[in-house]
C-alpha cells in the first residue's frame, strides 16, 4: 500500500523557518505533481502549494506567497516545503498528497494520497 510520510514539524517561534519533507514509500511519486495542504484546529483543511512533477512550476496560495518554497529532489523521491518568517496563522498539521493530473490544483479531491501530516506550532 502506497503511503506518505511527512517529517519536519515542530514548535518555532514567530519570525522563524522549517522545513518539512515528505516521501512515500511503496512507489516512486517521480511522475506526478504533489500538493501540501494544512489544517487548523476547526477549520477546514487548506491548499498551500502544488509542485509540478519537475519541480518546474509551483502554485501557492496567497496567505504563504514569498514566505513558503516548495521543491522536490526526484531522485531522493521527495518533497520538501520551505517555510520562512512564520506567523502564528500558520499553526496548523500540514499534509502532502499526490496530485492526479488535472489542473485544479487547489482542490483537496485533485489529490488521491495523502500522508498522516506533521503539526507545525508557530509560538508568539
Amino acid at each position: 500500500q502506497v503511503q506518505l510520510m511527512e517529517s519536519g514539524g515542530g514548535l518555532v517561534q514567530v519570525g522563524g523557518s522549517l522545513r518539512l519533507s515528505c516521501a512515500p514509500s511503496g512507489r516512486t511519486f517521480s511522475w506526478y505533481g504533489m500538493g501540501w495542504f494544512r489544517q487548523a484546529p476547526g477549520k477546514q483543511r487548506e491548499f498551500v502549494v502544488a509542485i509540478s512533477w519537475s519541480g518546474g512550476s509551483s502554485y501557492y496560495a496567497d496567505s504563504v506567497k514569498g514566505r513558503f518554497t516548495a521543491s522536490r529532489d526526484n531522485a531522493k523521491n521527495t518533497v520538501f516545503l520551505q517555510m520562512n518568517s512564520l506567523k502564528p496563522e500558520d499553526t496548523a498539521v500540514y499534509y502532502c498528497a499526490r496530485r492526479q493530473g488535472s489542473s485544479r490544483y487547489a482542490a483537496l479531491d485533485t489529490y488521491d494520497y495523502w500522508g498522516q501530516g506533521t503539526q507545525v506550532t508557530v509560538s508568539s
